[in-house]
């Protein structure tokens, strides 16, 4: 396994470095084995993470659009005393493809690269950076995207090319 890296400046660097590379590698996993290319992030996963503090990076709070469901809107009204139309025009928006989304970035709830609403965040923060989902070959655009910004994203990428022989 390689070091971990959590340096956000590194990370960010090796990601632009890196961006043919990362490019050639979502090919090379899209011709792989859906399966088993789940059950290696799944166990890279649960390696990396425990290894990482969200709390000394934060970016994806400071970074990433986050998804909010109907019942997550009301919540977000009453934490704030706001009427849902108040809450709309102030914080919420409709992304392209119908979903209400934060307009803020970045996130209200963040203070000291830790989330002031956490045992009820949201549940896209809840499950970010999706590393236990299944089919992470269809949200390999995402993770690439992530890349560059989540240190979880980072060094699970960079063992997993490792790990399914890709250099």
């Amino acid at each position: 396994m390689h070091p971990i890296q959590t340096n956000l400046a590194v990370i960010a660097t090796l990601a632009e470095e890196r961006e043919d590379e990362n490019y050639e590698f979502r090919v090379f996993l899209k011709n792989s084995d859906e399966d088993k290319v789940d059950k290696i992030v799944k166990q890279l996963n649960d390696e990396i993470t425990p290894k990482i503090d969200c709390t000394q990076c934060g970016n994806c709070c400071k970074s990433l659009m986050i998804s909010i469901t109907p019942p997550e809107r009301s919540f977000f009204a009453s934490h704030f005393s706001l009427s849902h139309q108040e809450a709309n025009e102030k914080y919420l928006t409709q992304s392209a493809d119908g979903d209400t989304i934060m307009n803020t970035m970045p996130c209200i709830f963040l203070a000291d690269n830790k989330c002031t609403v956490y045992e009820q965040r949201f549940t896209d923060c809840r499950e970010f950076p999706h590393l236990h989902k299944p089919g992470f070959t269809s949200r390999l655009f995402g993770m690439v995207m992530y890349y560059g910004k989540c240190p979880i994203v980072f060094n699970v990428m960079e063992a997993m090319k490792t790990r399914v022989g890709f250099r």
